[in-house]
């Protein structure tokens, strides 16, 4: 792997060649709100409206949940633009700038994490895109392409799952001026679909049952907010800075800031206030859309509408799943293995797939225990996010300097202390007031809870992301900025040669 600018593609056609290191000053280009379309087209998707459902269902009223989600999904948005700022100061992807806090050497186990985090959600997206493609078969004519029980054939499945895989790869090895130009054309075409189909759901909403429902109390609300935060912004915090980094060094804050916030959020309030009014007012449609809204809002749509409808969400989930398959990517080359950015996202795609593949077609069984693990490690991926964000004064007084993402004696550092010892106290700590459906993580995770507190809202909203995330923070601002304990960056290998 190598950390020195490598010539992009742009001039040949070619697949992007920036992959870790800092992105050239002339080939920065773009403004801040192109990075809206990109957010909104990862964002925009059926399954905010589960989240909706999810939020109300902690025993809040129709408009404290609305509330409540709408403040969680702003709060972390924002999270996410601050973060994203490091893009365009530094020209770097934001699993390699957090080299800058953690150090060369220690950051390679965020970025491992992150990794995994990235990776399993993406598996689970290529796996319901190439369920949901073959469904407008099924559902078209079942006598071919349906089995017994209703579901698609199994080599109907299969062919979806390679046009997803497909698609998503050629997007993802390609990189980011054709990710960004698709996204643009993606953002529209789900969006105008979007707004059509809550058009017709809406009359499945009984707004005469909205009144009279009871709220639920202060801890109920702080609840919902927390959930919020952890079903969307949070689990971005860990890429926000690679679709950024190709925007001027001297891009305004604000914008960056702005447009992120916007894209995320936006899209996912818009379904989460539909996912609560469904639940609050149709108890039999909110609890089979909890499950699985797809199939159980898709089955309301006549023919003509279902057809496009459901190719616009194969769509949507394949927005995110090429933007998360190029993300993983860099992640992957900034834990250290060695190659091009093109090969890595190869090798990437290839592990994506195998898990995909087997998801579908192999086993399912180990999917809950698969997804309550990923669910864990947004505990260290909000602290990381943290601690960052915190970090973020020091790397500005220090100008930005990109050397501190190098190895020890060339600016940076093998691991900063500070950051790492901040980093695995809040761990311990959120991993204490967190818990799980999985009978075998329960075991280990929720020791600092009660009893009470691990049935009641406590535990069902894994409050201890927030918790450690804040943790985190504070331990690093204090050790770094109250004591003062700011291991430098090690440029004596540079001095000496320049002797």
């Amino acid at each position: 792997m190598s950390d020195t600018p490598a010539s992009t593609a742009a001039a040949t056609g070619g697949p992007e060649a920036n992959g870790v290191n800092p992105v050239p000053e002339s080939e920065r280009h773009g403004r801040s709100r192109d990075l809206f379309a990109v957010w909104f087209a990862w964002n925009v998707s059926i399954m905010g409206i589960s989240y909706g459902i999810y939020v109300y269902g902690l025993g809040l009223g129709p408009l404290q949940a609305i509330v409540a989600g709408t403040l969680g999904y702003a709060i972390s948005s924002f999270l996410v633009g601050v973060l994203s700022v490091g893009g365009p100061r530094t020209g770097l992807p934001t699993l390699t700038q957090t080299r800058f806090a953690f150090g060369y050497q220690g950051n390679r186990i965020i970025a491992f994490f992150a990794y995994l985090s990235n990776i399993g959600w993406k598996v689970t997206i290529i796996t319901l895109a190439s369920t949901t493609g073959a469904n407008i078969f099924s559902r078209l004519n079942p006598a071919v392409f349906a089995k017994d029980d209703g579901t698609p054939v199994t080599w109907l499945v299969l062919i979806w799952f390679i046009v997803v895989l497909v698609v998503t790869m050629a997007f993802a090895v390609a990189g980011h001026g054709l990710i960004m130009k698709a996204e643009k054309w993606i953002s529209w075409i789900t969006g105008v679909f979007t707004i059509v189909f809550i058009a017709m759901i809406l009359p499945h909403i009984h707004w005469d049952r909205l009144a009279g429902q009871p709220d639920g109390g202060p801890m109920v609300f702080v609840g919902g907010v927390v959930m919020a935060m952890t079903m969307v912004g949070l689990g971005m915090l860990n890429y926000g800075g690679d679709f950024a980094r190709y925007l001027p060094k001297d891009t305004k804050a604000r914008g960056v800031i702005g447009w992120t916030t916007l894209g995320i959020s936006l899209p996912v309030t818009v379904l989460l206030i539909l996912g609560i009014l469904l639940a609050a007012t149709n108890d039999k449609l909110g609890e089979a859309a909890a499950s699985d809204p797809i199939a159980a809002l898709t089955v309301l749509l006549p023919t003509w509408f279902f057809v496009p409808f459901s190719i616009v969400i194969v769509i949507s989930l394949v927005s995110a799943a090429m933007t998360g398959i190029y993300s993983s990517g860099l992640a992957l080359m900034a834990v250290g293995l060695p190659g091009s950015r093109v090969v890595i996202t190869i090798i990437n795609g290839c592990i994506i797939a195998f898990g995909a593949f087997y998801l579908l077609f192999i086993s399912t069984s180990f999917l809950a225990t698969f997804q309550a693990f990923l669910a864990l490690i947004a505990v260290p991926m909000g602290t990381m996010g943290g601690i960052q964000l915190i970090d973020f004064i020091r790397q500005r007084r220090y100008g930005w300097d990109v050397r501190m993402a190098r190895t020890k004696g060339f600016g940076g550092r093998s691991g900063r202390w500070t950051a790492l010892t901040a980093m695995g106290v809040a761990t311990v700590v959120g991993l204490g007031m967190v818990t799980s459906a999985d009978p075998n993580i329960a075991k280990v995770v929720g020791f600092l809870l009660t009893p009470e507190q691990r049935t009641g809202v406590i535990g069902s909203t894994n409050i201890g992301v927030v918790v450690a995330m804040i943790v985190g923070t504070v331990l690093y601002a204090i050790l770094t900025y109250g004591f003062g304990l700011d291991p430098k960056p090690d440029r004596s290998r540079l001095e000496s040669a320049d002797q």
